[in-house]
């Protein structure tokens, strides 16, 4: 029955890629094909290089050779074909990772395949994003549940008060604050980017790491910790009106063990669906926070390209965010399906 279940959610998850590749592939049609097009154009000149230098053609010839080879190379990328047959192609590309040459950026390395220069700024994502996840989901629940244990009580007032406050308050303006602060006034963190320079090695390199991090990171521990406390509470003091729970309570258990082993375990899933989700979703990084940082992630990539109008990279980053969003969803279903038999079978048990 698991089995079936999954292979259910693998095919309706592949589907779904797939139409938000075509919406994509459709709306970037025209930059796509400019992008082609320029790599056509210049593999032609250096092709004609080569023939010249060998000797074999006359002007007359030649022309008509690059006549004739522009001619394959358009019909062998699909440029000569139907609009919906270029859409559905460059959708396939995207959904095989291919997602062709860039337009203006490079990787450190100066390679302008996009696969490249995402595959170099994804890692920078994850690592700051992954980070501020486990230790503010750690923290959070840690909290919220020394608040649900005393509804009411100082520590409960001062979270809920300080996560209603700071609901709106835009990561970006927090983060420039703190850069303002730390950074400029009393210059004790770096202002922005990965590394110093030049580069430590070693061990260094990982300190000199943290130090860059220490900052970026805090500012999302501050921004996220008191609003992931607040919903870790407000789970808990729901679940703990449960009969299960009074049941526990007139068997005699104390409340620690009420809390810490009941409790928390039927309020699971809720808390790693924000989770999975937050994890996934922030891997497409965060625009404005990364470019304030100057931190070099997915998000400051996705900038710097639509500031340079290298929309192949935007694609490329579009298109590889939904990705890692819908094996987010995919993860999540398997879980729910594995722990919860009734989503198994649809809710019919």
């Amino acid at each position: 029955m698991y089995r079936k279940y999954v292979i259910k959610r693998l095919i309706n998850a592949v589907v779904m890629y797939a139409i938000i590749l075509i919406a994509i592939s459709a709306i970037f049609n025209n930059t796509a094909e400019r992008v082609v097009r320029q790599d056509i154009d210049d593999l032609l000149k250096a092709e004609s290089q080569r023939v010249i230098k060998s000797g074999k053609f006359n002007v007359e010839q030649l022309e008509e050779w690059k006549a004739k080879r522009k001619t394959e190379l358009i019909h062998r990328y699909y440029l000569d074909r139907p609009f919906l047959l270029r859409v559905f192609y460059n959708a396939y590309k995207a959904f095989t990772f291919k997602y062709g040459n860039s337009m203006i950026m490079r990787s450190s390395k100066g390679d302008r395949e996009v696969w490249k220069i995402l595959i170099e700024a994804l890692p920078k994502t994850a690592i700051l994003f992954t980070t501020d996840f486990v230790i503010v989901t750690f923290f959070g629940i840690l909290i919220g549940l020394k608040m649900a244990r005393k509804p009411g009580g100082a520590l409960d007032r001062t979270v809920s008060f300080i996560a209603l406050a700071s609901n709106g308050l835009p990561l970006w303006w927090l983060g420039m604050v703190f850069l303002f602060f730390f950074a400029y006034t009393i210059k004790l963190f770096p202002s922005g980017g990965l590394h110093s320079v030049p580069t430590p090695t070693g061990f260094m390199n990982f300190l000199d790491l943290l130090y860059h991090m220490f900052l970026p990171l805090l500012t999302l521990f501050i921004a996220g910790i008191w609003g992931s406390a607040y919903f870790i509470r407000q789970l808990v003091l729901g679940t703990m009106n449960e009969d299960f729970i009074m049941s526990a309570r007139a068997r005699g258990l104390s409340e620690s063990k009420i809390l810490y082993k009941h409790t928390l375990r039927s309020a699971a899933p809720p808390i790693v669906t924000n989770v999975i989700l937050g994890l996934f979703g922030s891997l497409g990084g965060a625009i404005i926070f990364e470019g304030i940082f100057s931190w070099p992630g997915m998000g400051n990539l996705y900038w710097i390209a639509l500031q340079q109008n290298d929309l192949a990279v935007v694609m490329g980053n579009t298109s590889l965010s939904v990705f890692l969003f819908m094996m987010g969803l995919v993860l999540l279903d398997f879980i729910y399906g594995f722990l919860d038999p009734r989503i198994k079978v649809g809710g019919k048990a």
